[in-house]
């Protein structure tokens, strides 16, 4: 039998393991931003626990995501930090037409 095997299997694990580390990390210094009609925030979490909250609630998550865009909110996903750990902020935003 060749030893080859496992060692790929282990180099597999660690690979995906370090892939998951990475996007949880960026996760974190990724936040969701919900403003309102006055650019006041509304609600403000880290992508990684909105994405927990999306797969633990779906229904509630996307009734949420609704009732902001129907209420005149804008949502956009904020990066806090850059790789050279300086506060940058860019933002990608989703709004609803206002009135």
């Amino acid at each position: 039998m060749s030893e080859s095997r496992p060692e790929s299997a282990r180099t597999a694990v660690d690979s995906a393991v370090d892939a998951v580390r990475g996007l949880v990390s960026e996760g974190f210094n990724r936040r969701v931003v919900v403003r309102d009609s006055k650019n006041d925030v509304v609600l403000e979490v880290p992508v990684a626990l909105g994405l927990i909250a999306a797969f633990a609630a779906p229904v509630v998550t996307t009734i949420g995501a609704g009732a902001a865009l129907v209420g005149k909110c804008g949502i956009s996903l904020e990066n806090r930090e850059s790789s050279d750990g300086h506060s940058v902020t860019t933002v990608t935003t989703v709004e609803s037409e206002r009135v």
